[in-house]
């Protein structure tokens, strides 16, 4: 057995040495073109620059890089491993455990080299409690990887110029008076004065808990000096910006880590609504999480300050080709955007210095709890034809209580995941072979006939009128309505004879096109179209999860052709709709008003008016809503709706949107004093009716009000969803269980009993018995529980 061990060994050594080898060999093939371009003048070196076989070339050898780094560490567990078989350990093996020393300038990496071979011992007890107790262990790169010391000689010698400045500027302070939220005034000094030392001067609490600062309205790093008088706000961690700000600076945490760890290229580490996260050029998806999350918890040991640094594009263009393979930065710089910007902000913590304007918390040790929980794979920037990007996610709290409830949570959202109990009730599932589309069984196929049949019922209510309208459209449509010039990567499109044609997205252009097939009279607004037919998006295959994020789907989705004076009476009944919904549904809510962005479209006056009759028609529905002020979509104001579920998440579904664009590249018109333009609001409850599956199967718990059983035809023909369970060779107890395991709302037992009297033994799925009744007594009461959308129909009935 030992043999055949050390004989696998040595395959996979020599297996990985020959790719190596590989790799070097085309490395060396492309010096030699290079060379041989150089040497046959510019018109030579210009044709092979241009080759495709020398783009892919380069391509394999930005990656050797880290592919050498990853092969070494792996024959180097190997040979560590190998070595524990014949009775110890190398002699010179480094002990493992040892932190990175204290020291500012990181002196001792200095000479480090991709070509380390970072040693680990996993066999010695000390090494797992170090790991256990935060220590580094010994998967750390040591010594770090060479470019980390030269662009830290760089930011020190910036460092220094920056420091040198505001030393000046602090010789010249003037005084200012800051006013603080309770109105009182505080005196300080211009480039002295920071907001931590104010809020020492309040109290010790408030400074120690502090998370960052809002200086006149903007978020402001604790320590950096105020620069002029101003109002001032301390923030703690229970405050919405203070938790983005408290994850961004962990993420700059596990960045650290995952290049010290590593040795990769860093991209993207921002904060998210739950965490944070960061994308690194890696080969390969990699799970050292408890090496990585024991390499963060050093970092947060040694309280390293976050440092601000204003620099100019080209220095930071220096600083990071310092390292010749990350084109991640440089990207990023001399992207469209960034072309008209002069000057840059960079952080740094420890030995990492990552672009970023900031602002962050005062050090690493104000992160008390951190954990890191998944990976995924992405593009850079969400395009497939770039590399692909490795992404490590992780959560951070200022304590550790916090992190358990968190934790908590996470195990709760996981028993009550959609995906899982689909497949265990028998309600859906997808299939590789049309990947994004849902496959609905029979018992899926009711609820979801259930909830647009509820809609259905309302808009006979409220005097909405459903429509049909195609799938498909020529892209002309699509090109009118201005969906093809933003949006045409996410349609699915194909050729048609001499045209292009796709699959609709959406439904507001057919909408469109059905407004105007005849002359409108003003008699005739509102006019609401309501419409549930099939949508088809092209998400990435990577962004597919579940009902939640689907290629195939249908919503309840209306438009309603008003004028401007109609406005606000249309919001009111679209804001008494969705509350009727969410009611039923025990959802509750909270309310977003979205105004005019910077870059808006229309007449400023219209715009007015309309964020008027939003504003008044909030005000009269009686619930709170927030002001999201140059949130708006350019072309028109809109209310944002997110439901509460059961476990506190919040998720959007619903959606109240003004437009005033797509009347006119419609050219949509309706007969009255003079050819005026309507307004549209699309509108939508329940959204996609497959997240809104997803949504309500996770807040019950697959305790959904879907099927009612048993016994029989009678049921079924009342409208309710029943099964019967006629196995005989299965126990009444055994049924019974298996009916509650289900979550069937009802159970009915017949026995010979019951035959014999036309009645039906009632329970719950939570085993409430409500004893003998008549069939016709159980069908009233079930039919009147289900016209009054009961939500505990076992407790009512």
């Amino acid at each position: 057995m030992k043999a055949n061990s050390n004989l696998k060994m040595a395959e996979c050594m020599e297996a990985r040495l020959t790719a190596q080898e590989e790799q070097i060999e085309l490395l060396t093939r492309e010096f030699s073109l290079l060379r041989d371009g150089l040497n046959g003048g510019p018109e030579v070196a210009s044709i092979l620059a241009s080759s495709p076989e020398l783009e892919s070339l380069r391509s394999e050898n930005e990656k050797l890089k880290f592919r050498l780094v990853h092969l070494r560490r792996g024959l180097q567990e190997e040979l560590a491993l190998e070595g524990q078989g014949k009775g110890g350990t190398n002699k010179g093996q480094e002990k493992t455990g040892k932190q990175q020393p204290k020291n500012r300038n990181y002196d001792n990496n200095k000479a480090a080299t991709h070509e380390t071979k970072p040693v680990v011992d996993k066999e010695k007890p000390e090494n797992n409690k170090k790991v256990a107790h935060g220590g580094v262990g010994g998967r750390e790169l040591k010594p770090w990887p060479g470019y980390i010391s030269e662009r830290m000689q760089l930011y020190e010698e910036l460092k220094k110029e920056s420091d040198a400045l505001l030393a000046r500027r602090a010789a010249d302070s003037q005084p200012i008076t800051v006013e603080l939220p309770d109105g009182r005034r505080v005196e300080g000094q211009a480039w002295v004065t920071t907001p931590y030392q104010l809020a020492c001067g309040i109290s010790q609490g408030l400074a120690d808990n502090a998370v960052i600062s809002r200086v006149n309205g903007d978020l402001w790093d604790l320590d950096r000096p105020l620069e002029k008088s101003c109002s001032l706000e301390i923030l703690r961690f229970d405050n919405d910006d203070a938790q983005a700000v408290y994850w961004h600076s962990s993420a700059h945490i596990l960045g650290e880590a995952m290049e010290r760890f590593y040795g990769g290229c860093l991209c993207y580490g921002p904060p998210i609504e739950n965490g944070f996260y960061y994308d690194m050029f890696l080969d390969g998806p990699h799970t050292e999480f408890e090496y990585l999350e024991a390499l963060c918890k050093s970092v947060v040991k040694e309280k390293q300050p976050f440092e601000r640094l204003e620099v100019s594009k080209e220095t930071l263009l220096k600083m990071f080709k310092v390292r010749g393979e990350d084109r991640y930065t440089t990207l990023t710089l001399t992207g469209p955007c960034p072309a008209k910007i002069s000057f840059f902000y960079c952080f740094r913590c420890g030995p990492l210095i990552d672009l970023c304007r900031g602002p962050h918390v005062r050090h690493t040790g104000k992160i008390k709890a951190l954990k890191i929980y998944k990976n995924s794979s992405t593009y850079w920037e969400g395009r497939s034809d770039m590399e692909t990007l490795q992404r490590i996610y992780g959560i951070s709290f200022p304590d550790s209580k916090m992190l358990k409830e968190w934790e908590r949570f996470q195990e709760e959202a996981r028993n009550r995941d959609h995906r899982k109990i689909g497949k265990e009730q028998e309600l859906f599932f997808f299939h590789d072979l049309s990947p994004g589309s849902c496959f609905f069984l029979p018992r899926g196929a009711y609820l979801y006939n259930t909830l647009t049949d509820f809609i259905r019922e309302e808009y006979c209510r409220r005097d909405f009128q459903e429509v049909a309208s195609p799938n498909i459209y020529n892209s002309k449509l699509w090109e009118t309505s201005g969906h093809w010039q933003h949006y045409s990567d996410n349609m699915f499109s194909f050729p048609v004879e001499q045209d292009v044609f796709a699959l609709k997205p959406m439904n507001c252009p057919g909408h469109c096109l059905m407004f105007s097939h005849r002359p409108r009279s003003w008699r005739e607004l509102p006019l609401r179209l309501a419409d549930f037919g099939v949508l088809h998006r092209n998400e990435l295959s990577g962004t597919l999860t579940g009902l939640t994020r689907v290629r195939r789907f249908q919503q309840d989705d209306a438009h309603i052709f008003c004028t401007m004076e109609q406005i606000e009476s249309e919001m009111k009944g679209c804001l008494d709709f969705l509350r009727c919904v969410y009611d039923v549904f025990g959802f509750s809510f909270q309310l977003h008003l979205s105004t005019r962005p910077e870059k808006y479209l229309g007449d400023i006056a219209v715009w007015n008016q309309a964020e008027k009759q939003l504003e008044n028609s909030l005000n009269e529905f009686g619930e709170p809503w927030k002001l999201n002020p140059g949130d708006g979509a350019f072309y028109g104001p809109k209310i944002d709706i997110k439901i509460k579920d059961a476990i506190g998440r919040y998720h959007q579904c619903a959606t109240i949107q003004l437009d005033f664009q797509l009347p006119i590249r419609f050219n949509l018109t309706f007969d009255g004093d003079d050819k005026a333009k309507p307004v549209i609001i699309h509108r939508a409850i329940l959204g996609s009716v497959e997240r809104m599956i997803a949504i309500l199967t996770e807040n019950y718990a697959g305790k959904c009000g879907y099927s009612v059983l048993q016994m029989c035809k009678q049921f079924v023909e009342a409208g309710f969803m029943a099964d019967a369970d006629l196995d005989s060779s299965c126990l009444l107890n055994k049924k019974i269980r298996n009916a509650q395991l289900a979550q069937y709302n009802f159970i009915l037992v017949v026995g010979e009993k019951e035959k014999l009297t036309n009645s039906v033994n009632v329970r719950t799925r939570d085993n409430k018995v409500h004893g003998e009744l008549s069939v016709s007594e159980v069908l009233a009461r079930l039919t009147l529980l289900k016209e009054s959308r009961c939500r505990n129909a076992e407790e009512e009935f």
